[in-house]
């Protein structure tokens, strides 16, 4: 049950996924965990405080005390500004309420981890880091790998910058009990105004560059490509990016048109928070890869080679809700009606709730749904995005790999004769360009699939990056079809695609980095689906508006397969 809610607390509106999750996480915001529980727990010192009761809108000055509180303290990040009049003398208060709150998650997520050879359902102990430095979301969210964990969460209140946080808990990791062990996975970088993969350590010696490039490898093994507030692979019309790539444009939080931001160039900005600032092509995962090569070259470390994932992270705790047919909205009261989510008030970045979408899933390859093998699985990068279909790729890349892989068993000569997905090629004696191979299936209850795409990215110099789009197999003019008055869609379309494929361009002594690419047949946009439960003549005007989308193509990316001239073939290469 989802708000809005009854006076017990009880949610109103009930929600129910079409398929189970395999896992999940819940990750609350650290640098308000112990203030919430504070003021949402009734019997808690604070909880009577005009903070408090401004916090839950039961006060005439809702937008004062905590409540402006928190607003500050997310869009200011890093200040170590608590409220003081809340959280008392050295914040003791609050940071007591943080370890009661913390715990009380860790029993959940324990209770909830089915141990049975089942592998039913397997939960995750984690929370988000929300540094907003300058109005940029330069978020986080940390999974741990068991049930060792530290004693508290590192916030960005308390650690306000990045390299600390890794540091801080590889420490605390050392001292819990047991085999503690975490990931730092970059949350919604689209809108860190270039701030989330610009190298900040260029100033520092090379040694403690390469020293905190290595720590974020380590650290960060994966990013998110697609969740609730966009999607983070790339745009068109960036900074020294060249090669044409028509999908780009796929659901933008900041948009392509008269109001879309400037470009940060070789800099980077602030305020995206507030909607303001420039956009750079380092907010897009696609384009920081490129940056991981780049810096590889010049320091011999690559601090980001990472898989690709999606997320939900609608507040509305519902994870893995992301269908467009069924999407419930993402903010509890706020948008809890199909009208409520087409006019809605000005959200994130002073975007409509419009702007947004139902968000997208994570898949793992990984030997059974336990904790260690799926923790594995993230470490080594066998990892992929989804933008809310369970679509299910598979890439490999080899040497030695037979072009025909689609009439046997892929996944096994790929394990045998080559590599994964998130792994490292070397070179091969013959200079001729690896093969690869790529296999999806469709999500069986949503749409068949259009067209199967291998991105190749690479750089030249420091500065220009490029990116080419090849299609292997499918078509994007395929025919296919949606009735706008139901919904309805019609032609042809696969529910497998496979296929083995060389690059026709390869270069023996260049750099690159090639991933998998899903995309669907054409469907109807959540937004459409709900302006076709408004009857025609009570639609709002966003139903009308052509800048508004009513379709959409349903996606799936794979973490990339790094070919590298320098090094022999590894999973975990840093």
């Amino acid at each position: 049950m989802i708000g809005p809610y009854y006076t017990n607390g009880e949610g109103i509106r009930p929600v129910q996924l079409h398929e189970p999750l395999d896992f999940a996480a819940v990750t609350d915001h650290a640098e308000t965990i112990g203030e919430v529980y504070l003021c949402t727990t009734p019997g808690s010192e604070a909880y009577d405080s005009e903070n408090c009761r401004s916090f839950r809108g039961d006060s005439p000055e809702r937008e004062r005390g905590f409540a402006a509180g928190i607003r500050r303290m997310m869009s200011l990040g890093g200040t170590g500004d608590r409220n003081a009049e809340l959280c008392g003398p050295e914040n003791r208060t609050c940071r007591d309420a943080l370890k009661t709150a913390w715990d009380q998650n860790r029993e959940i997520t324990e209770r909830f981890y089915d141990r049975t050879g089942a592998c039913s359902f397997t939960t995750f102990h984690g929370y988000e880091y929300s540094n907003s430095v300058s109005l940029s979301k330069v978020h986080r969210n940390i999974i741990f790998r068991n049930a060792s964990v530290p004693e508290s969460p590192v916030s960005s209140l308390e650690q306000p910058d990045p390299v600390g946080l890794w540091e801080d808990i590889e420490s605390l990791c050392q001292e819990a009990s047991g085999n503690c062990d975490a990931v730092s996975i970059p949350h919604n970088p689209n809108a860190s105004n270039g701030r989330m993969f610009t190298p900040m350590y260029r100033e520092e010696t090379i040694a403690e560059q390469q020293r905190q490039a290595a720590l974020r490898a380590r650290m960060e093994p994966v990013v998110e490509m697609m969740q609730v507030k966009g999607e983070s692979e790339c745009k068109a019309g960036m900074w020294n990016v060249l090669g044409e790539d028509e999908a780009c444009g796929f659901e933008k939080i900041f948009g392509t048109g008269a109001d879309a931001p400037g470009d940060c160039e070789d800099d980077y900005g602030s305020g995206a928070l507030a909607g303001f600032g420039c956009q750079s092509r380092l907010d897009f995962a696609r384009y920081a890869v490129i940056a991981g090569m780049v810096e590889e070259q010049r320091i011999g470390i690559n601090p980001y080679r990472f898989g690709f994932i999606g997320g939900t992270d609608t507040h509305n705790a519902t994870p893995g809700a992301a269908r467009e047919d069924d999407y419930a909205g993402c903010c509890a009261e706020v948008d809890t009606s199909p009208e409520a989510r087409l006019q809605g008030g000005q959200g994130f970045a002073r975007k409509p709730m419009r702007a947004r979408n139902p968000g997208g899933l994570m898949g793992v390859w990984a030997e059974e749904n336990s904790r260690d093998a799926l923790f594995d699985a993230i470490q080594r990068r066998e990892v992929f995005a989804t933008s809310g279909p369970r679509i299910r790729p598979r890439f490999f890349a080899g040497h030695d790999l037979g072009e025909s892989a689609c009439e046997t068993d892929m996944a096994e000569q790929g394990y045998a004769n080559g590599v994964a997905m998130g792994s490292v090629l070397g070179p091969a004696e013959s200079g001729k360009s690896p093969v690869f191979t790529a296999a999806v299936q469709a999500d069986p209850e949503g749409g068949l699939l259009q067209r199967l795409q291998v991105i190749k990215v690479w750089a030249e110099g420091e500065e220009t990056f490029h990116q080419a789009v090849h299609d292997i197999a499918g078509s994007a003019n395929n025919g296919a079809r949606v009735d706008l008055s139901d919904c309805s869609v019609s032609g042809p379309g696969d529910t497998q695609l496979c296929a083995s494929w060389r690059d026709p361009d390869f270069i023996p002594q260049q750099p690159a980095a090639y991933y998998l690419r899903v995309i669907e047949n054409p469907s109807c946009r959540w937004t459409w689906h709900d302006c076709l439960a408004i009857p025609e003549a009570s639609r709002p005007a966003a139903c009308s508006d052509p800048d508004l989308p009513r379709t959409i193509q349903e996606r799936a990316w794979t973490s990339p397969i790094w070919y590298s001239p320098g090094t022999s073939s590894a999973n975990n290469e840093t």
